[in-house]
């Protein structure tokens, strides 16, 4: 939450200083640039992960308040934009890009300090299908939402691997479905377009695939694990 707020802070800042660069009547960059049918473009950004665990009654009857902690780190993202203009204040995106994330998961109901932490590194290629709202555009700044479903491909999955947490392996499905959603500045300059962006993505399956002991005490209470992730995105058109 923290992290959110402040991104939220540094997104309406760019706002309020981009208005005050190209002040409150300024000539117009790019004035056709939105009646295009297609255009392309391509981002750059950072992003966090995180896992929400949601957990069997019996595990809190066990452990009490020991839930497992999730350290986030922060990784990097890179892909491209295709946008699709449907009506003047509503366009398709289509956002297919690499993201490359950490998570150092920390098991305190677990004794032995050797297996108490699993770090978790993953490489998702990440496919998004958007719908964007766009504001009024007041002289070179058009703010916008947008929202919608997205597909990930984790490239570091290990779902079909025999080995488990007994051997020091967590595993995690390969693919997994999550719903986004988000907002951004449209800021329009002579000869290209810069959009900061922040979203919020929340996995919609369980992604965890269990040990084979059922009761194991790295995977056996938990009910489902699902990614949450908060994206930032630079993307020039």
């Amino acid at each position: 939450m923290k992290k959110l707020f402040f991104i939220t802070i540094f997104l309406f800042s760019i706002q309020t200083f981009a208005q005050g660069i190209f002040g409150k009547n300024p000539y117009k960059n790019q004035q056709d640039w939105d009646q295009q049918t297609v255009h392309y473009g391509y981002f750059l950004g950072f992003s966090s992960y995180n896992f929400k665990y949601d957990y069997a009654k019996a595990y809190h009857d066990l452990h009490g308040s020991d839930e497992i902690l999730v350290q986030p780190s922060t990784g990097f993202n890179v892909g491209l934009v295709g946008n699709l203009r449907i009506m003047e204040y509503l366009d398709l995106r289509f956002e297919p890009g690499l993201y490359y994330t950490k998570r150092t998961l920390t098991f305190p109901h677990i004794a032995n300090p050797d297996t108490r932490v699993r770090e978790v590194s993953s490489t998702y290629i990440h496919f998004p299908l958007l719908l964007k709202f766009s504001a009024l555009r007041t002289g070179n700044i058009r703010p916008y939402i947008l929202g919608g479903f997205s597909e990930s491909l984790n490239l570091s999955s290990n779902e079909t691997a025999k080995e488990d947490n007994y051997e020091g392996r967590f595993r995690m499905r390969k693919w997994t479905a999550n719903y986004e959603i988000g907002l951004g500045i449209d800021l329009y300059f002579e000869h290209f377009k810069f959009s900061p962006s922040i979203r919020g993505v929340f996995g919609l399956q369980d992604e965890l695939i269990r040990d084979k002991n059922p009761n194991s005490p790295w995977t056996g209470n938990i009910e489902s694990m699902k990614s949450r992730g908060l994206f930032v995105n630079f993307t020039f058109h």
